[in-house]
């Protein structure tokens, strides 16, 4: 047997070099440096401009000789940045390496595999809605493969105020109405046969990065299969896709 064939036959070994079994997966890889490092990082998550090695300390709970030292790869890297007073603020890498992902940032590819995984897993049509004025635009939607199901195209318009979506967009951007307090304090909306006397619908609202407003996610179908206790489960799937795509947007 040649060399190259001894080598291919060789055990997958762990990261500690132990031997794994067939099918076994590896652990998760974790270097603590590096993720000291992006903690530092994080200490600037809640916009603050500039943190002193005090502030630092209090908020990533390092101590402060730790702080320094990833501090200082950190400003050799270009991620930090140090004042003549000591304070330190976020560099100049991480506004280019933010412009990077702009550029490639596209919405759809992360609100159109949640709009199929949740249209599969409920048997409805999934979509995704954002205001225009004084209307909501369905801007991505998987319709339901069901031969009775609620069809709607992406781009089309339909009414604001009515929909459970609808009052989702409504009260998150700046609308006040009797359900408003309701909405914001429970994060969902039921809709029964409100909008189209044929359908249900229940939808909560998408955050993005700083925790802001990206639009309405939900789900839509026909009044009976939308009972309270199904409305109520998918109502919890949406949350689940909702938190999933906060992160995924840059939110928390």
């Amino acid at each position: 047997m040649e060399r190259n064939d001894v080598a291919a036959v060789q055990p997958l070994r762990d990261e500690e070099g132990t031997p794994m079994s067939t099918g076994q997966q590896p652990k998760e890889q974790r270097v603590e440096a590096v993720e000291r490092a992006l903690g530092l990082l994080e200490a600037f998550a809640d916009g603050a401009d500039r943190l002193s090695l005090a502030d630092l300390a209090k908020r990533t709970g390092f101590y402060r000789s730790t702080i320094l030292r990833l501090a200082a790869s950190l400003q050799r890297m270009g991620y930090l940045n140090r004042d003549a007073d000591g304070c330190y603020r976020l560099g100049p890498t991480l506004w280019r390496l933010g412009s990077q992902y702009q550029r490639a940032f596209h919405l759809a590819d992360y609100i159109r595999p949640a709009l199929a995984d949740i249209s599969a897993e409920t048997g409805e049509s999934a979509a995704f809605y954002v205001r225009e004025g004084d209307q909501r635009i369905v801007l991505y939607r998987v319709n339901s493969d069901q031969p009775m199901r609620h069809h709607l195209d992406e781009g089309s318009a339909l009414p604001l105020e009515l929909g459970a979506g609808g009052r989702i967009l409504t009260v998150y951007t700046g609308g006040d109405d009797e359900h408003a307090a309701q909405i914001r304090h429970q994060r969902f909306y039921f809709s029964d046969g409100e909008w189209n006397p044929e359908t249900g619908a229940v939808a909560v609202p998408l955050f993005g990065m700083n925790g802001g407003f990206v639009g309405a996610l939900g789900v839509v179908g026909p009044r009976h299969r939308m009972s309270a206790q199904r409305s109520t489960e998918i109502k919890d799937l949406l949350l689940r896709n909702a938190e999933k795509l906060t992160a995924q947007l840059g939110g928390h």
